[in-house]
C-alpha cells in the first residue's frame, strides 16, 4: 500500500510512512519508490512552477524599466513592474524640457514622457505596482522579491532597473538643512526661492539645467565649481553663459552649508590658495552627479569598480542566471534617457531568450518524465 501523503514529501525516491487505517496504525516499509511514481511527482513540480511562478519581474520604473515592461509585455511574458511607492518614472520626473529624446522636435516634459511610457506598458498588459521592493532573493532558479508589506512575488527572471539617486556633498550640515534650503531638485523646489539669491553646486549638464531653470524665479544664481572649466555640453554652457542672472565662481569647493533653522549661505574654499570665504544665499541646489541605486542587491550580485551592476559585454546579463540589469544601475558613461530606454529594450530581449531556453529544457524534461510514467503504467 502506498501512502500518497508521503509521496508528496519524497526526496530521491526514498520513503517512510506511518498513518492510521481503520483505527490501526500501519507502517510502510522503507525502500525505493517505483520510477513511474517518482516521475509523477517530478512532473507535477515542473507543471506547478509553470502555473504558479510569473515569467518576469521588473524592479524600477523610468525609461529603462518602462521600456523593458513594454517589450516584455509585447512578448506575452506578462511582466510585473514595481514602480516604487513615492514617485514612479525615475529622474525624468524632476526634469523640465527634454530636448534630445528622438521623436519630439519641440521637446517634451520629463513627466509627460514617463506618463506616455507608463501608459504604453499598461496597454500591452504589464502589471504595474506602486510599491517598493525591500528584499530580492535572486540566486535560485525561481527568483523571489518581497514588497513593503511582506508579500513574496516569484518569477523565473528579474530585470533590475532601479535607476540612480542624487549624490550628496557629504557636508556636516547638509542633511540637517535638507528641505530647509538644501535641495537636489530645482523643478521641485525652485518656486520657493522667488526673488532670492541661490547657489548651484556642480559643473555638468544637470547643474547648468538647474541654474537655467532657477532663473525663472530667483534674483540670482551663483554656480560654484571646483574647476575652471565646465564639464557640461557646449550647448548647455552657452545657454547658461548668456543668462544675465547666472554668474560663476570658479576653483571653489564647498566646505559647509551655513544656517541654524534654514540656509543662510555657503562656506567655500579656494582650491588653489586654500582661502575660505562665506557666500550668502537662501538656497543651495546640489547637482554633482548621481549614484546607482544598488543597495537592494549589494552583496548578492557582482558590481564593477565604480559600484554599478556588472554586466557581460554588451548584454544586460549579470553574474546570476536569469537576472538582468539596465539603465542607470549599469551606465556610468552616458546616463541619457534614450540610452536607458535602449538598455531596457535589451534587458527584455535577453530575458525573453533566457526564458525560451528554459522552456526548451522544461519541454525536454516533461517529455522524459511522461515517458517514464507511461512505461511504468505499461509494466
Amino acid at each position: 500500500m502506498w501512502c500518497i501523503r508521503c509521496l508528496a514529501g519524497v526526496t530521491g525516491g526514498r520513503f517512510g510512512c506511518r498513518r492510521v487505517l481503520g483505527g490501526t496504525p500501519a507502517f510502510v516499509r522503507h525502500g525505493r519508490l517505483p520510477a513511474a511514481l517518482v516521475a509523477v511527482l517530478e512532473l507535477d513540480q515542473v507543471i506547478n512552477v509553470r502555473d504558479t511562478v510569473q515569467e518576469v519581474t521588473i524592479i524600477g520604473s523610468g525609461p529603462a524599466g518602462y521600456t523593458a515592461a513594454i517589450y516584455a509585455a509585447r512578448a506575452q511574458l506578462r511582466p510585473t513592474l514595481f514602480e516604487g511607492s513615492v514617485a514612479a518614472g525615475g529622474a525624468l520626473m524632476n526634469t523640465t524640457d527634454v530636448e534630445n529624446y528622438p521623436g519630439f522636435p519641440d521637446a517634451v516634459l520629463g513627466p509627460d514622457l514617463m506618463t506616455r511610457m507608463r501608459a504604453q506598458a499598461e496597454q500591452f498588459g504589464a502589471r504595474l505596482i506602486a510599491d517598493d521592493v525591500v528584499e530580492a532573493r535572486l540566486e535560485n532558479e525561481v527568483k523571489e522579491v518581497v514588497d513593503s508589506a511582506g508579500g513574496t512575488h516569484r518569477s523565473r527572471a528579474v530585470i533590475l532597473a532601479m535607476g540612480s539617486h542624487y549624490r550628496e556633498l557629504g557636508l556636516p550640515n547638509e542633511k540637517r538643512l535638507s528641505g530647509r534650503g538644501v535641495s537636489w531638485c530645482a523643478t521641485c523646489d525652485g518656486f520657493f526661492f522667488r526673488d532670492q539669491d541661490v547657489v548651484v553646486v556642480g559643473g555638468g549638464d544637470s547643474a547648468m539645467e538647474e541654474a537655467t531653470f532657477l532663473t525663472r524665479f530667483v534674483r540670482s544664481v551663483t554656480v560654484v565649481h571646483r574647476r575652471d572649466t565646465l564639464r557640461a555640453s557646449k550647448i548647455m554652457q552657452e545657454r547658461a553663459g548668456r543668462n544675465e542672472k547666472i554668474r560663476f565662481l570658479w576653483n571653489r569647493e564647498v566646505v559647509d552649508v551655513l544656517g541654524k533653522e534654514k540656509v543662510s549661505g555657503l562656506r567655500v574654499r579656494d582650491v588653489n590658495h586654500g582661502e575660505e570665504t562665506d557666500l550668502p544665499a537662501s538656497g543651495v541646489f546640489v547637482a554633482i552627479g548621481l549614484d546607482p541605486r544598488v543597495d537592494l542587491v549589494k552583496g548578492r550580485i557582482a558590481l564593477d569598480h565604480a559600484g554599478y551592476i556588472a554586466v557581460e559585454g554588451h548584454s544586460t546579463r549579470t553574474n546570476l542566471d536569469g537576472v538582468f540589469a539596465c539603465g542607470d544601475v549599469v551606465d556610468h558613461e552616458y546616463r541619457q534617457a534614450v540610452t536607458a530606454a535602449g538598455t531596457g529594450c535589451a534587458a527584455a530581449l535577453d530575458a525573453e531568450r533566457y526564458l525560451a531556453a528554459l522552456d526548451d529544457c522544461f519541454t525536454g524534461e516533461e517529455a522524459r518524465l511522461e515517458a517514464t510514467v507511461v512505461a511504468g503504467l505499461v509494466h
